[in-house]
């Protein structure tokens, strides 16, 4: 069984899959508390799923672009999970797991929320076939008149006027990408595309 999951929007996404299809799935929109909803959600899909934490044979894990806390949350359980199993680790670019779920003919765009007035976005000219490497710009800056999935896209009706589903990423989704071999398979590390919000304060300057 696969166990994946994604933190690195502003939703909590946990899903099972016993290799034919998704056998359990929650998600939870709540961009402030992903270390606390993560792990009683993943006990949650496994039990839903009827299954047990030793049952699982993969884990698979949205590495961003995002935010550094939520980000981090999610990729450091799946690689603490992997080691302590056994098991590999799959990481998956969150605006492709976003795209595998578009349901429109010809090109899109998908745009995620980076704060600071920005969006992750990436473009694709299908579900599985992105044809740009993921970025972080101003909406006005990335203005297009192609279907755009993702919060980002949402957010911004100006410079994306024509929002599609789905606006977060399922981990339904992630889990069925890797099992049927169309993910572009990454290491499990952040994708941050800039430095985190926090930093180390400067040294206090003497006083003479």
């Amino acid at each position: 069984m696969l166990l994946a999951l994604d933190t690195a929007t502003q939703s909590v996404t946990v899903a099972v899959h016993n290799g034919e299809q998704v056998v359990a799935e929650s998600s939870v929109v709540d961009p402030l508390r992903h270390g606390e909803l993560l792990a009683p959600g993943i006990e949650a899909a496994l039990r839903e799923a009827g299954a047990d934490i030793r049952d699982l044979t993969g884990i698979a894990v949205g590495v961003g672009p995002g935010p550094f806390t939520g980000l981090r949350v999610g990729i450091m359980t799946a690689r603490t999970m992997s080691l302590a199993l056994g098991v590999p680790v799959y990481g998956v670019c969150t605006l492709d797991v976003l795209a595998f779920a578009v349901q429109t003919d010809g090109p899109f765009v998908v745009a995620t929320d980076a704060r600071r007035k920005e969006v992750y976005w990436a473009r694709y000219d299908h579900p599985t076939v992105r044809v740009s490497e993921p970025a972080v710009d101003r909406p006005v800056a990335v203005a297009t008149e192609l279907p755009a999935a993702g919060r980002g896209a949402a957010m911004y009706p100006d410079s994306f006027p024509h929002p599609i589903e789905p606006e977060y990423p399922r981990a339904g989704d992630l889990a069925s990408i890797v099992v049927s071999g169309a993910a572009r398979v990454l290491a499990p590390e952040p994708l941050y595309l800039r430095r985190p919000d926090v930093a180390e304060p400067a040294p206090r300057k003497r006083v003479s």
